[in-house]
Formats: structure tokens, sequence, C-alpha cells
């Protein structure tokens, strides 16, 4: 099941030279996706703090589609690609709304980490249950 994870709107100052959404943004916006996606399965702010876990990008892939301008409104969904014991990937997609038109996709790979030891490890039951609940074939 696709995940809306990101509301938001084109900025002019999130606007270059050129007069589109710089990449930086793009980036930045698909980062709060990831943490509202994270968040829904259970690795929350307060999960991390407590247990002393974390997340660590190791892989990211971004395919710009169609430019953004100042002043769209955009929307992010998120679907979990795979789980396993201690990695988890997933894709986003950035859609313009007015149009309904895909502006930017990006696929993540990321690491559960311990942050005491800084290794990676392994998801507990219910977060890696939650993360296959919500795999797409």
């Amino acid at each position: 099941m696709d995940m809306l994870t990101y509301k938001g709107a084109v900025h002019p100052w999130h606007c270059d030279h050129m007069g589109h959404m710089n990449v930086m943004w793009y980036t930045g916006k698909f980062d709060e996706a990831t943490w509202n996606l994270f968040a829904e399965l259970g690795i929350t702010p307060t999960y991390m703090r407590e247990q002393h876990r974390g997340i660590a990008g190791v892989q990211q892939n971004t395919t710009y589609k169609e430019e953004l301008f100042a002043g769209d409104v955009i929307e992010v969904r998120s679907r979990v690609l795979e789980v396993r014991d201690k990695v988890i990937r997933f894709v986003h997609e950035m859609r313009n709304i007015e149009k309904g038109t895909v502006a930017a996709t990006t696929e993540l790979t990321a690491v559960h980490l311990d942050r005491q030891t800084r290794k990676a490890c392994p998801f507990p039951a219910d977060i890696r249950a939650a993360a296959e609940a919500r795999i797409q074939s």
C-alpha cells in the first residue's frame, strides 16, 4: 500500500537560478517523507532515543522526471520494497498534485543501527512485521 508521507508546496526560495526547484529541496522533502514512513513503521523519535537506535541511509537513487516551480503543490507517497534482518529498502514518489504527474522518485536503502556500538543490528519483530505488512509486489 502506498502511504501519503509528505504534502507541501514549492516556495520561491526552493528555486534556483534556472527557476525550478533545486535538487537539494527534492532531497529534503524526500527526507521528511522518510521520517513519516518510519514513524508509521514504529521507528519513532521516542523509539530511537529510548532504545539507542538509529537509521543510516547507505544508498539513494533519485530520478528527476519533471520540473517543479514556485507555487506547485506536491505530495510524496511511499512504499516498502524489502525488509531484511537489519536493512530496509523503500521508494518515494513525488507528484505534482494539480497536474497529477510524477515529478521525481527516489529509492533508498537504509540500515538499522545500534547507536552505542555504531553497528548494524536487527529490527525488532514488531517493526519488521509492520514493514513486511507494507511490502508491495
